[in-house]
């Protein structure tokens, strides 16, 4: 029997009121395309709460996150979702509406380094990131992770070598379909997913580099830095892609460090900042604000 996913325990402070729908948008760049939206949002009896756009010149598309609720609370979403249809289909959008009330189930592999996962576990717990755990999964055993709580969330111990990696990642597509998953995270998982199950995932498969990409891709980023004598070291959040290490990027952050600095002083404090990177930006996509534009990403921060 698949697990049902786990929600997060209560928030001990009060949540701060969110907006009923969360709608965002892209497409070809044309005038007409605000005044439409927004008109079909008025006819339905929507109230626009906020709304961000960005008009990329380069790609000439279009990029849009706007938030609405209904005055009196009484939206009435499937007849609000066919007008945008229409708008949608002439202008050639790609779209989503969702109530943010509606959590995303979400997956994280992990691997030996568990710091990412203790982070995002914690703020899970304090209600910072509105998801539903809905597994972990380790080519780890269980007992690598006893200092960790995870609160009754499923454990999957899918060990990997390189002769069972196919029927490993089929077990891994297997728990992501049963748990109803929509967003998989790789907190230092130190597995590079096949082709296939990368091209399953486009678009919903967060990574945490620990560089500062594009710059020390692969495995051991920290020495190759020191090797360079570089000044600033740095994590980067990107989307997982079939080419290693270079998905569109989601989040980046740096730190300051020496020359008296060895490989596991760097170790050390990249810990804090793939910890920060990473949470950001689950946080971010889970939040609607992340829309993919090509190689690249448009984020929508508050």
């Amino acid at each position: 029997m698949p697990h049902a996913p786990v929600p997060a325990p209560a928030a001990t402070a009060a949540a701060a009121p969110r907006p009923e729908h969360v709608l965002t948008l892209s497409c070809p760049n044309r005038p007409g395309i605000v005044a439409a939206v927004a008109t079909c949002i008025f006819e339905h009896g929507g109230n626009i709460r906020s709304a961000q756009q960005y008009d990329d010149v380069e790609s000439r598309r279009f990029f849009a996150r706007i938030t609405l609720d209904h005055p009196e609370g009484a939206l009435d979403a499937p007849a609000l979702r066919g007008g945008l249809s229409a708008v949608a289909e002439r202008f050639a959008m790609r779209w989503t509406l969702r109530d943010p009330g509606e959590r995303r189930r979400v997956v994280v592999l992990v691997s030996k380094f568990d710091h990412c996962l203790a982070d995002l576990l914690y703020r899970w717990r304090l209600g910072e990131l509105p998801m539903d755990l809905a597994g972990i999964i380790s080519n780890h055993p269980r007992e690598t992770y006893q200092h960790l709580d995870f609160a009754g969330v499923p454990f999957h111990h899918l060990p990997v070598t390189r002769a069972t990696k196919m029927e490993q990642e089929a077990e891994i597509w297997r728990i992501i379909r049963e748990t109803g998953t929509e967003l998989v995270v790789l907190a230092r998982y130190m597995q590079v997913l096949s082709d296939g199950l990368a091209a399953k995932l486009a678009g919903r498969c967060i990574n945490i580099h620990h560089s500062f990409l594009p710059g020390f891709k692969g495995a051991k980023p920290y020495h190759q830095a020191q090797a360079r004598g570089v000044k600033l070291i740095g994590a980067t959040a990107h989307f997982v892609t079939a080419d290693l290490d270079e998905g569109p990027i989601i989040e980046q952050d740096v730190e300051r460090i020496s020359h008296n600095d060895t490989p596991d002083d760097l170790v050390r404090q990249g810990r804090d900042i793939e910890r920060r990177v990473l949470s950001r930006a689950v946080l971010w996509q889970l939040e609607d604000r992340v829309l993919l534009n090509g190689s690249r990403t448009v984020v929508f921060r508050n």
